[in-house]
């Protein structure tokens, strides 16, 4: 049997997208990102617990991060998970466990992204992987 790697998170952006070009110009964007759970504790006193996630976006969604996100935005991210090792400076061994993103819907309100659509009517961008820009992003439906 196959394995399944799969993960769907929706939580806030904990900074603005750090976007970097590779060789042959390609983009990577990373960003930290927070989910938070709440629910009562056996006193049935409220409880909040946030985990951040680091993602990892690539191409065309990891552009799209850099031009639409920031700080606090509140995204959809449907991907997989990647763990990396490196060794530090002082030869101890590291380790990173990344959320790679395949798939991103921008949840905010179309009015909080500044640079979408025009005078016009025009909507904003599509989050979609393989969509083009000038598509509106669909609701996201459960």
């Amino acid at each position: 049997m196959r394995g399944v790697n799969r993960v769907t998170l929706i939580g806030n952006l904990g900074k603005d997208p750090d976007v970097q070009l590779l060789e042959g110009n390609i983009a990577v964007a990373k960003f930290p990102l927070a989910t938070t759970e709440t629910f009562k504790d056996r006193s049935g006193k409220l409880v909040s617990q946030t985990e951040w996630h680091t993602v990892v976006l690539w191409r065309g969604l990891a552009e799209l991060a850099q031009k639409y996100l920031h700080k606090s935005s509140l995204v959809y991210i449907e991907g997989r998970l990647r763990t990396r090792s490196w060794d530090d400076k002082d030869g101890n061994r590291k380790f990173a466990t990344e959320i790679v993103g395949d798939n991103l819907i921008m949840l905010d309100k179309r009015n909080d992204f500044p640079n979408a659509g025009n005078a016009e009517g025009e909507q904003g961008p599509e989050t979609g992987s393989d969509a083009p820009a000038d598509v509106p992003p669909d609701d996201l439906q459960f």
